[in-house]
């Protein structure tokens, strides 16, 4: 097997399974491990994957979030509930905010069925896909291009937020710990703030696998948010943690 198509194997698996372990890749690729840490280096210095002990992981870590590219191919189920649950907060003549995230982008390109609407974004994917909507005004955030979170980010992306006004932000999180959100890069926590900011109300989308968890970057109090979508229950420690807080879920609904 030529390596591109060996790191792409690896690939589909991690995005099936989301952990791999190098001994069975060796086994399986039948090289020897130093190739397969080769491969894992590579994939992780692309920001593909996070080497862990023994193997590597698309799980996000408190400095790591997968590329957009993984991200879009997960739990794809789920993130339909969630951005259909999400829409039912959105009525046609709204000005909506929505971040980066490829849950997110589910959302953007449903837009549509509430038109007429202005999208506000930093997200290459709705600018992508809605574009050419009709009853959709789009007004597309500028700022510094980041591959990995097909995004608009930076201090371009900060100062045009200032200058607008929406009814309703929607804003993403890979972690919740405890009763806050977090996030791994500070750039794009600063963009979720401004938008945070400059918007009438605010809607956190997190799916249930990412409470309990943690990231470098405070992102806000779960308290500031007055609607917060999930696509499951999470576990009892964090239900604990939001009901003795007096916080509660909307529950996407097949």
């Amino acid at each position: 097997m030529k390596r591109e198509d060996r790191r792409q194997a690896i690939m589909d698996a991690l995005i099936a399974e989301r952990a791999v372990e190098l001994d069975a890749l060796a086994d399986r690729f039948a090289v020897s491990k130093m190739t397969i840490h080769r491969d894992l280096d590579e994939l992780e210095q692309a920001g593909l994957l996070r080497k862990v002990r023994g193997g590597a992981t698309i799980e996000a870590g408190t400095q790591f979030e997968s590329d957009f590219r993984i991200r879009a191919l997960q739990d794809g189920e789920a993130k339909a509930r969630m951005a259909r649950a999400a829409l039912d907060l959105i009525e046609p003549g709204m000005t909506v905010m929505i971040n980066d995230g490829s849950m997110a982008a589910l959302l953007g390109a449903r837009l549509s069925d509430r038109r007429p609407v202005t999208v506000i974004t930093n997200n290459a994917a709705i600018l992508d896909s809605a574009r050419t909507e009709a009853g959709v005004t789009l007004i597309a955030l500028g700022g510094t291009f980041s591959a990995r979170f097909n995004a608009y980010l930076g201090v371009v992306t900060e100062q045009a937020l200032s200058h607008l006004r929406a009814d309703i932000a929607f804003i993403s999180a890979p972690a919740v710990h405890g009763t806050r959100a977090f996030h791994m890069d500070d750039a794009v926590v600063r963009a979720k703030r401004a938008m945070m900011a400059a918007a009438d109300r605010r809607c956190l989308l997190v799916n249930h696998r990412r409470f309990g968890q943690s990231a470098l970057h405070a992102l806000a109090d779960l308290a500031e948010f007055d609607t917060i979508i999930t696509d499951a229950p999470p576990a009892a420690p964090a239900q604990d943690a939001l009901s003795a807080a007096g916080l509660t879920l909307t529950l996407a609904k097949d």
